[in-house]
């Protein structure tokens, strides 16, 4: 027989959970105050840049989770938090369940990182290929497939473009788009990731791991089995991370890489302690 599963109040919230929630609400409080009132970004501060970028540091492999980029944002990943997260915790105990929240936070961060390296090496590779023979054609199907969302819009590559297209043998174009291709590249490499999106889909394996059978009710309608949510889940993340076209600003692989390092570390626990999942 399936088991139901249905949140308690707020005011039965284990510590942890209950202090993620504050720690997440404050943090989005003062991004949004000193960007709006002081011109603040702590995103560049600290979200998680690619460690090439001027802008990286190793810090930033942590505080990264606690930023998010609006309000629906950080209210669907503490809803989340708190849907998931609190049974959890309670058949856990606050030190497993915060050990687990952030192995998986930094363990999402770390894919997605790999993930950038793979991502700016062929930009790097293809920008040098392109550098022995820069020409208005390969400029422009370096830029297409590279970097589509400055292609795709209007501004100052585009109008580029059309005075190139304009002038295909003047010299002066190649070498301006040298610093173009280098201008974009450093753009690549400055875009943070953000959220605690990575250490919440942990948690939502975990959940799915733990307690596959109990009910879910999606959309507080249609009840659906935990493992059932978690498996759609990660399938959907797989899928949109390989065909990402990078339009839709969302990190899928640091989502996937808090399930891959919450599922191993979940293992070795088993192994380690016998402890029943």
């Amino acid at each position: 027989m399936s088991q139901q599963y249905s949140p308690a109040g707020f005011n039965l919230l284990p510590p942890v959970v209950k202090n993620l929630l504050i720690i997440n609400g404050l943090f989005y409080l003062a991004s949004f105050t000193l960007r709006s009132s002081y011109g603040i970004d702590l995103d560049n501060y600290l979200g998680l840049h690619y460690f090439q970028s001027d802008l990286f540091r190793p810090y930033q492999f942590v505080t990264y989770m606690f930023l998010h980029g609006s309000f629906g944002h950080v209210a669907m990943n503490m809803f989340a938090l708190w849907m998931f997260g609190y049974l959890l915790e309670n058949v856990w105990g606050p030190k497993r369940f915060l050990t687990y929240y952030m192995i998986t936070g930094i363990g999402a961060a770390v894919v997605q990182t790999f993930v950038n390296w793979l991502d700016i090496s062929s930009i790097q590779s293809a920008a040098q290929a392109y550098g022995t023979n820069p020409t208005l054609d390969g400029f422009i199907s370096l830029v297409r497939h590279h970097f589509p969302r400055y292609y795709d819009s209007e501004g100052t590559v585009k109008s580029f473009i059309n005075e190139w297209s304009m002038a295909r043998h003047s010299p002066g174009y190649a070498g301006q788009s040298l610093d173009y291709i280098s201008q974009l590249l450093k753009l690549q490499m400055d875009v943070p990731t953000i959220g605690a999106s990575g250490a919440v889909y942990g948690i939502l394996l975990a959940f799915g791991m733990m307690f596959p059978n109990m009910l879910v009710y999606v959309y507080f309608l249609f009840p659906v089995k935990a493992k059932w949510i978690v498996i759609l889940y990660g399938a959907l993340e797989l899928f949109s991370g390989i065909s990402n076209n990078q339009n839709d600003n969302v990190a899928h692989f640091a989502h996937l890489g808090g399930m891959i390092f919450g599922f191993f570390l979940i293992l070795y626990w088993k192994k380690k302690t016998g402890y029943n999942t």
